[in-house]
């Protein structure tokens, strides 16, 4: 009985070799690796990604070394004496002279420019929060003829130059009887931030749950109450971080109180140190006049510092919610 020889599959031609399924594909016989299955665009974009981080970081660093270094520096020189200033620069003081400091507070008068900033700042942002909190909130919650008109008219407040409007204000609070004087200049304050105050804390009040509001006013709370002790404190994170906006702007103002602020015994820190520097220009006395700029400095830095945190928050809430 004949049977029918199959020939050998020769060893090229087997199943699963490249040579059988075309080359370099391969059959079903080979296992498949992850290096081999992955796209190379992908690879392509994880190594660009890479870069890009390595350069944003590296940007960053950059930055804040630009920052930090001159803060470092301004302080570092506030404790030297004038021959070290220009003698060796970037060199730390061999001694520190702690009257500098004493030097500027007192004979530089510091003393009375910071107590007429802690007064006109301190009094200006509590009313700006207060006034802008409240026109914020009914501006977000409550809807009647004119809303939108009151709050583009903020927003539109926010454009118009100050520059324009000096000498209105110094008529203005001269026939009030307030030029020269720190309530004078707390109104003023006041008149200017809160524009950028409603424009923030409006739409933040926006993104704040109605069913609390609504439950106070269920449990017969007025509308006060429900503002004052439900919705405000919900509001903290936001006005946290327009308090530091503000805090800063007012805290180195200079072109307002120099035109409605000129009575020497009420000037204001900005001034102070201008009187400072002028002052300073004959009698070489650089020392004194770094240790007034780290006085005005150091408490920017640490409300930044303390409430940094908070600004972050108060500046994503929106985003989040």
């Amino acid at each position: 009985m004949k049977t029918t020889e199959t020939p050998d599959t020769p060893p090229s031609a087997a199943p699963g070799s490249d040579s059988a399924t075309g080359g370099g594909v391969p059959g079903p016989g080979r296992r498949v690796s992850k290096d081999d299955s992955a796209p190379e665009g992908k690879k392509a974009k994880s190594t660009e990604g890479g870069v890009l981080n390595v350069f944003s970081h590296g940007m960053l660093i950059l930055w804040a070394f630009m920052v930090v270094l001159p803060l470092l520096w301004a302080v570092m020189t506030s404790f030297k004496d004038d021959g070290s200033i220009f003698g060796s620069p970037w060199s730390l003081p061999h001694k520190l002279h702690f009257e500098n400091w004493s030097r500027a507070w007192n004979q530089a008068h510091m003393s009375d420019y910071f107590a007429n900033t802690i007064i006109v700042v301190g009094f200006s942002l509590l009313g700006t929060l207060v006034l802008g909190s409240m026109v914020a909130y009914v501006l977000a919650r409550f809807d009647f003829p004119g809303n939108r008109f009151i709050y583009y008219l903020f927003v539109a407040g926010m454009s118009f130059p100050i520059m324009l409007a000096l000498v209105p204000l110094f008529y203005v609070l001269n026939n009030m009887g307030l030029l020269n004087t720190l309530p004078g200049l707390i109104l003023t304050y006041i008149a200017y931030s809160l524009p950028f105050t409603v424009f923030f804390l409006t739409s933040f009040f926006r993104t704040l749950p109605t069913s609390i509001a609504e439950a106070a006013f269920v449990d017969g709370a007025s509308h006060t109450r429900t503002f004052f002790q439900i919705m405000l404190p919900m509001a903290r994170p936001g006005l946290i971080s327009v308090g530091i906006f503000n805090f800063l702007g007012q805290w180195n103002q200079y072109m307002l109180p120099t035109v409605l602020n000129t009575d020497p015994d009420k000037k204001v820190l900005s001034q102070g140190l201008v009187e400072l520097a002028t002052s300073q220009g004959y009698k070489g006395d650089w020392s004194g006049l770094f240790a007034g700029l780290v006085m005005a400095m150091l408490p920017v830095l640490a409300a930044y510092i303390v409430f940094q945190r908070q600004v972050v928050q108060g500046l994503t809430a929106g985003a989040l919610k």
